[in-house]
C-alpha cells in the first residue's frame, strides 16, 4: 500500500472515531492521568528538555502531552496529520497553559515541511506505529540538531492484551485500531534506530499500570508495576516500551 493511500486511511479513521478519541486511549480516567503523568515526565528527562530548549511533538492527537510538556520549554511545535484533532489540541492548551510557546501545525511524519537540524528533542506517543517507523525515524533524524534526542512510547507486542488486539479482527474494531496501526517488540526497535544512524540508543519496557484500574488501586498497582519493570523475564510484557536515541 502506497503511502499517499496509508495517510488517507488514517484521517479517514480519526474523522470517524475523533469523538471517542480519549475513550479509545484511555488516558482520561484515574489511573490514565496517573500514566499520561509519568509519561511526560519520562519525555521530558529522557528527550533532555529544558527551557532553554525547541521541541517538536509528533502525533500530539487531543494534546495529552502537548499541556504537559509544553510549559517546561522554550517553544513547542505540536504536528498532527489530523486538523480536527489538532484544533482539539489547541483548545485545550490554551485553556491548561495559555501563556506557553506552542504552535500547532498539520504535517505529515514521513515527509514535514519543516527545516533541517531545527529541534532540540523530538518526542511523540503511540505516534510511530501508526506509519513506517523506518521512514518516520529517518525523517526524524534529518530535522533533529546534532546532539538532539528523540524519545517515544509504543505499544508492547509482547504484551498479552495487545497482542491480541492487533491480530483479532472483532477487537481490533471494537478497540478502535485504525486500519494500519500495530505494535511493537523491543529489539525490532533498536535495529530500527540503528538502522536511522541514532547512537545511544535505549528501548526499554516500562508500564504495568492499566488505564482501567481503581482509583483505589492505582499507588498499589503503580509500584508493584516497577517492581516488575525490573524483573528480568516478567518486564518483557509490559503494556509499554519507550525508546531514547541522540543524534550524533
Amino acid at each position: 500500500m502506497s503511502e499517499t493511500m496509508t495517510v488517507e486511511r488514517e484521517l479517514a479513521h480519526w474523522k470517524a472515531w475523533q469523538g471517542k478519541a480519549d475513550e479509545i486511549w484511555g488516558w482520561q480516567t484515574p489511573a490514565g492521568q496517573a500514566r499520561a503523568d509519568r509519561r511526560g515526565g519520562l519525555f521530558r528527562e529522557l528527550g533532555r528538555m529544558n527551557f532553554q530548549s525547541i521541541v517538536l511533538e509528533v502525533g500530539c492527537g487531543t494534546g495529552e502531552f502537548t499541556y504537559r510538556i509544553a510549559p517546561h520549554v522554550k517553544m513547542l511545535k505540536a504536528t498532527d496529520l489530523s486538523p480536527d484533532l489538532l484544533a482539539r489540541a489547541k483548545e485545550r492548551v490554551t485553556a491548561c497553559c495559555p501563556h506557553a510557546m506552542v504552535e500547532f501545525e498539520p504535517q505529515d511524519v514521513m515527509r514535514m515541511t519543516l527545516p533541517e537540524a531545527s529541534f532540540d528533542s523530538v518526542f511523540g506517543c503511540s505516534m510511530l506505529h501508526h506509519v513506517d517507523p523506518k521512514g518516520a525515524l529517518k525523517e526524524i533524524h534529518r530535522v533533529l540538531k546534532p546532539g538532539g534526542w528523540c524519545v517515544f512510547s509504543e505499544p508492547n507486542m509482547l504484551n498479552p492484551q495487545i497482542a491480541v488486539s492487533s491480530h483479532v479482527g472483532f477487537i481490533r474494531r471494537r478497540a478502535g485500531y485504525s486500519p494500519d496501526e500495530t505494535a511493537f517488540f523491543r529489539w525490532e526497535l533498536e535495529g530500527l534506530l540503528e538502522q536511522a544512524g541514532y547512537a545511544e540508543i535505549s528501548v526499554r519496557n516500562f508500564d504495568f499500570l492499566h488505564p482501567s484500574t481503581p482509583r483505589r488501586w492505582i499507588s498499589t498497582v503503580a509500584r508493584m508495576g516497577s517492581i516488575l519493570e525490573k524483573c528480568p523475564g516478567l518486564r518483557a510484557i509490559s503494556g509499554s516500551l519507550i525508546l531514547c536515541a541522540r543524534k550524533p
